[in-house]
């Protein structure tokens, strides 16, 4: 499978697809017109491996997991990739799924794959979560606090997780990339409508050819839309750590 880093390992700028946007560039995040840093929780200094999304899925807010008990978060499925590589921000990695995490974020089921590099080394010894669990210690059991605490510095609660915070394996992981990419399908052929009170995704395209959608590569860009002076909104970065104390 192919994943696209938005975020590498050790870096604090929360970009993302954005889905709204014509042809879905990768974009840094904002709110209240300021760029989003996420916050360094101690002892980690922000993402703790290359972060990002496998394109071609998408969770699907209009329908309820019967695993969750939540509606998908409207976002491709994100990727921890936990190779020893620091990725690139729009690098395209060919990724091993080894197994999954069902973080609540907000109410929405918030899926987090957790993948290696295929050219890691130490990917020919990695088939499964076990194996995460065997030659990565602790790896697990720092993703499910980091994704806990993540949010707690702005003022947010703690995270939840469904299946009380278990890091389904390789098989669980790879239906739910099945049924995530089979809801991208059924949004970018039209069966699913792309706006709605849910949802509003730009799903033009120019090499889907069942789509609606498609159009040719002549189209034009907009090479200022959402401008920001990054003058004034710049002030989000913030390089110091945070103490928080939360239960795994």
């Amino acid at each position: 499978m192919n994943m696209v880093v938005e975020i590498p390992r050790w870096s604090n700028a929360k970009f993302e697809i954005a889905t709204g946007e014509d042809m879905n560039p990768i974009k840094q995040d904002i709110k209240k017109g300021k760029v989003r840093f996420v916050r360094n929780c101690f002892p980690y200094k922000g993402y703790i491996w290359n972060y990002g999304a496998l394109p071609q899925t998408w969770e699907d807010p209009t329908a309820i997991s019967p695993d969750t008990n939540a509606r998908g978060d409207n976002d491709p499925i994100d990727v921890c990739e936990i190779g020893e590589e620091i990725g690139y921000r729009g690098q395209v990695k060919q990724v091993k799924v080894l197994g999954v995490m069902a973080l609540l974020d907000e109410g929405e089921t918030d899926w987090k794959l957790i993948a290696i590099d295929i050219n890691d080394p130490m990917a020919e010894k990695l088939h499964d979560i076990e194996d995460v669990e065997k030659y990565f210690p602790d790896l697990i059991q720092a993703t499910r606090h980091w994704f806990k605490i993540y949010k707690m510095p702005d003022g947010k609660p703690a995270n939840t997780f469904a299946f009380d915070g278990q890091c389904k394996n390789r098989k669980y992981a790879e239906e739910v990339v099945e049924e995530t990419h089979l809801a991208w399908k059924r949004l970018l052929n039209g069966k699913i409508p792309c706006k709605a009170d849910t949802h509003d995704i730009s799903v033009a395209n120019v090499t889907n050819a069942d789509s609606p959608y498609k159009r040719s590569h002549k189209g034009k860009t907009e090479k200022n839309a959402n401008r920001i002076n990054l003058k004034d909104s710049i002030d989000g970065r913030d390089d110091k750590w945070y103490f928080i104390k939360a239960n795994l």
